[in-house]
């Protein structure tokens, strides 16, 4: 059997990944990075792909992938770990680095990237960042990115292409002058001196679409002609890919494809927000194209579909071309979770159900993100244990907290970590959350009760440790109110113990974020095998209904900003406007995605908050469904699972044609 050489695979591990593409060859699962990796851009160095994708807040920055046959992809590193790099400094929700290209050329790796310090789109408050970029000769060691060079043309979502001449182009969106449509972001493309980031023309607009938005830029170059793809519409519902070719110049004349869009998701299917894509060519001559694109869930209350908790993830699709030289993706079909292609070397990769890290030998897994640039260490790896020292920012400050997070890749599982805390001030606090950004999270931890008032649930002793549950979120504006302000619920319980340590749970399912703990006995404490089946011991857990988040509520949108990214989960430590002096041990994280009916038992449609979110719910179901005949108040008791209505169905998805879509005005 034929056993293709895996980077970091034992032969036992490469055997089964032959013995799959042999059974399923041709076939491969979508999205093949999972979880919020969005924008991917690829190539290839002789026979290993490379891969990035946005990180937007998250340090560190621009996160590297590694694969041999375009559907195992492992993490190795990032480009942006120093911050002689970058600063990644307040920024809004979606603000940070944006959609990365990564090139090969002359034995060099490039990334290219833009980073938004300013971005306010309900106000059309943004500041055009400079593009940048940062090479490496040795692509393994994250250390060995270069400090970037920056471009004194502007814009975001910046693309390279060297010409055979040697001219180098970039390529870059931001708004067109004189604006024509609203928002009216455009291409532009001119030449620059790598060495310098300087331009040396002036840039050109080559693209602008009725949508408003043109995007996510790549240049191909095959046989006579340049191709530029771009990504329209926006990154929401109505984005899509776009293509066009010249002959004679990476800045053009272009001619469209009598195809645009190359093909068209719909609102009712099971992938949405498809485009902004790449091309690689393989080994062998074959094209493919990875692109971003959602999976949502249907609504856990009324007929419809909610927010992927995921975020945008990496999807795969092949590419061929017609006789007339324009690109096909996916055969001429739409994107789908079932991939398939005329191809051996795509095989179906069995989900990954578990992950955990031990820090062993006082390191930690890769993978791990920070909210902003940390300023300072605030953190040691021990052998066994993550110690935090908790900084005065908490989770929800828009700065750089003690928070360590890691992406959401399953949606259901069961998180889980031993914490070990004792607090000497009522200020401090430290436990583990869902994450999707500072104006929208959950978290249970320990801290002390106030001295001056008993427990909520009745403890007689005036201070004592205790576990509190907090849920931050954005409310829906209604009655008139233009600006939704943010909430914060908290619910406490005792402790029974001084200097116990506690398990911390969060259960994780597509309706709803369960969050628990077990405090540890003194007799269990120092027992060796104690925790290690914590899908067991999850089940002896105390769980409330008060401590839960439904996942409608933590995908809302923010106020400023936008949620371009996904769901996370993490460990974090604060102090509130003051460090934590106490340090915090946390040891022995875990994901275990193979969370089933009994967890399921547990986790239960949340209670909605109150009746005003449920009118401002409701007023925004009704006007997306057209349902003119329901009530408010029906639609209110509909959301409580009192009743059932009787709401007019959504269309049916249009009619798919097998090579080509109706084209939007414009594209």
């Amino acid at each position: 059997m034929d056993v293709p050489n895996f980077r970091g695979l034992s032969m036992e591990e490469q055997v089964d990944r032959a013995i799959a593409r042999h059974k399923t060859g041709g076939q491969y699962d979508n999205p093949i990075i999972r979880g919020f990796n969005p924008d991917p851009s690829i190539v290839r160095v002789e026979s290993d792909f490379f891969l990035v994708t946005s990180s937007f807040e998250y340090y560190p920055g621009l996160p590297i992938y590694h694969s041999k046959d375009l559907i195992r992809w492992d993490l190795i590193g990032h480009a942006i770990t120093r911050t002689s790099q970058l600063r990644i400094a307040t920024p809004e929700p979606g603000g940070g680095l944006w959609a990365p290209t990564i090139r090969w050329h002359d034995g060099a790796f490039f990334v290219l990237c833009s980073s938004f310090e300013r971005y306010r789109p309900q106000d059309d408050d943004r500041v055009w960042p400079q593009p940048f970029y940062v090479t490496t000769a040795d692509i393994w060691d994250s250390r060995a990115w270069s400090d970037p060079i920056y471009f004194d043309q502007i814009g975001f979502d910046p693309d390279i292409f060297w010409d055979d001449d040697g001219k180098v182009y970039l390529s870059t969106t931001y708004r067109r002058y004189p604006q024509v449509y609203p928002k009216d972001f455009a291409i532009h493309i001119g030449t620059v001196d790598l060495r310098t980031g300087n331009s040396t023309s002036e840039p050109k607009c080559v693209r602008a679409s009725s949508s408003g938005v043109a995007e996510g830029s790549h240049i191909v170059k095959r046989g006579q002609y340049y191709y530029l793809f771009t990504a329209e519409g926006g990154t929401e519902s109505g984005h899509c890919e776009c293509v066009f070719r010249s002959k004679i110049s990476p800045i053009g004349p272009y001619e469209r494809c009598p195809n645009n869009p190359l093909w068209r998701n719909t609102a009712q299917d099971e992938v949405q927000n498809t485009g902004h894509a790449d091309l690689v060519e393989d080994a062998d001559g074959n094209w493919w194209a990875v692109l971003l694109a959602v999976r949502p869930k249907s609504s856990g209350y009324i007929s419809g579909m909610s927010k992927s908790v995921f975020g945008r993830e990496t999807f795969l699709v092949p590419v061929d071309w017609t006789d007339d030289g324009w690109p096909r993706f996916n055969n001429g079909r739409y994107i789908t979770l079932d991939g398939r292609a005329n191809s051996k070397m795509v095989y179906k990769l069995p989900e990954r159900e578990h992950w955990s890290d031990n820090f062993a030998d006082g390191t930690r897994d890769l993978g791990w993100y920070r909210k902003n640039t940390p300023l300072k260490p605030d953190y040691d790896l021990l052998p066994g244990i993550l110690r935090l020292y908790g900084s005065a920012y908490s989770l929800s400050s828009p700065a750089c907290p003690t928070l360590f997070l890691r992406k959401q890749f399953k949606i259901e599982g069961l998180w889980s970590v031993r914490l070990s805390f004792n607090p000497t001030s009522p200020r401090c606090e430290a436990g583990t959350c869902v994450y999707w950004n500072y104006l929208t999270h959950a978290s249970i931890g320990i801290r002390l009760a106030e001295p001056d008032e008993p427990s909520s649930e009745g403890s007689e002793e005036p201070v004592r440790r205790q576990i509190v549950f907090t849920l931050t979120y954005p409310r829906t504006p209604y009655y008139g109110l233009k600006t939704p302000s943010v909430q914060t619920e908290q619910h406490t319980w005792p402790l029974r113990h001084t200097d116990s340590d506690v398990m911390l749970f969060i259960q994780c399912s597509g309706i709803a974020y369960r969050l628990g703990w077990y405090e540890i006995l003194p007799s269990e404490k120092n027992d060796p095998t104690f925790g290690k089946n914590r899908k067991e011991l999850s089940r002896k857990a105390t769980y409330s209904d008060k401590a839960v988040a439904s996942t409608y509520t933590m995908t809302r949108d923010p106020p400023a900003g936008a949620a371009f990214t996904g769901m996370m989960l993490g460990l974090y430590a604060f102090g509130e406007n003051k460090p934590c002096l106490t340090p915090v041990d946390f040891s022995r994280v875990e994901f275990d995605g193979t969370l089933r009916s009994i967890e399921r038992e547990l986790i239960s449609t949340p209670t909605p908050t109150s009746t005003q979110e449920l009118i401002a719910d409701a007023e925004r179901e009704l006007e997306r469904m057209g349902a003119s005949n329901v009530t408010l108040e029906e639609l209110v008791e509909s959301s409580r699972g009192g009743t059932e209505l009787m709401i007019p169905p959504l269309p049916p998805p249009p009619p798919r044609a097998p090579h080509r879509f109706p084209r939007p005005p414009g594209l």
